[in-house]
């Protein structure tokens, strides 16, 4: 089969396409044939070092969906000919999905319903089990409840924005100008340039006051923001930064209104499958996950190129 490999951790040219045997699925593991593979800034980690739990040389890629051809001892629950979709990001970590064929583990995967799109379905799994497990599990968003999603463009926030909607929560969220039409259409009852220089007033405005709920991306820049706008007892869950040493300006604005703040990683996901299947029943509604650009597998460098410095609205995703 074919598989982008690395052999030694450096830049997107260090990922390459090469003839490897198909993986023989272990124990609890399906061998799945690859229709689509999510791309993810987390990709890049692994690919140039920063993360290193996989020993060299791997088959990077976390997010995959497929059809499962193979089951392996013990695994029960899945059929040959099963569409299945799923994400490696959480306890123990997997690899594997810049492939023609991955062998998965069945802790991090789930039936994909017939009426989702495959390859939405192959670029959902990070950003859209995050979005579920900030907003749902993390922040316990309510019907109505003003919900702040910052960069409602990006993977995680466009998959968040709808996530809220879906739980009738009333949405506020930021974007260039130019994806503004297309959000709305996710869902989000506001959209705001994040460049206007009254953001906060504008976001005060919206909620009548304070928004209840905060996803934050960026913490580094809007730490203080998320303080500032937060109604009485808002819960603030951040899920990314740039700069590890975000800080307030003034502690005393959120202390003031007994700001909850919540830190997250998918890492520490307890079950993916229960995010996953949340997720599921979700693509099975409606649930888009717009996908920005297709790659093939030679493309795998230009793709993690892509992700960290292109500007786009939803996912990129290689099929192989």
């Amino acid at each position: 089969m074919r598989a982008v490999r690395l052999s030694e951790h450096g830049g997107p040219e260090a990922l390459r396409v090469e003839e490897t045997d198909r993986p023989d699925p272990g124990a609890d593991q399906l061998l799945v044939e690859v229709d689509a593979a999510g791309v993810n800034p987390v990709d890049t980690y692994f690919r140039d070092g920063s993360y290193e739990p996989v020993g060299l040389p791997f088959t990077p890629g976390v997010d995959f969906a497929g059809t499962v051809v193979e089951c392996g001892d013990g695994v029960e629950g899945f059929d040959v000919g099963d569409r299945v979709y799923g994400t490696g990001i959480g306890n123990g970590g997997f690899q594997g999905a810049y492939a023609e064929y991955a062998a998965v583990p069945t802790d991090r995967v789930v039936e994909l319903p017939g009426s989702a799109s495959m390859v939405e379905a192959g670029a959902a799994g990070v950003v859209a089990c995050t979005a579920w497990r900030a907003l749902i599990d993390h922040a316990d968003l309510d019907p109505a409840e003003y919900c702040l999603v910052h960069g409602g463009s990006g993977g995680v926030g466009h998959v968040a924005v709808q996530i809220a909607s879906a739980v009738n929560a009333r949405t506020i969220t930021t974007a260039a100008p130019e994806y503004h039409d297309t959000i709305s259409g996710f869902g989000a009852d506001t959209v705001l340039d994040y460049g206007r220089d009254d953001l906060a007033d504008a976001v005060i405005e919206a909620s009548d006051g304070g928004v209840d709920v905060v996803l934050d991306h960026r913490l580094e820049d809007y730490l203080q923001f998320d303080a500032d706008v937060a109604a009485e007892g808002a819960t603030v869950v951040g899920i990314g930064e740039n700069d590890p040493a975000p800080a307030f300006s003034n502690v005393a604005g959120p202390r003031a209104k007994d700001v909850r703040y919540q830190f997250m990683s998918m890492f520490n996901a307890p079950d993916l499958r229960v995010l996953l299947g949340g997720v599921a029943h979700l693509l099975s509604e409606g649930l888009s996950v717009e996908i920005a650009r297709s790659y093939d597998l030679e493309e795998a460098p230009q793709a993690q190129r892509d992700v960290m410095n292109d500007s786009f609205l939803g996912k990129l995703v290689i099929e192989p």
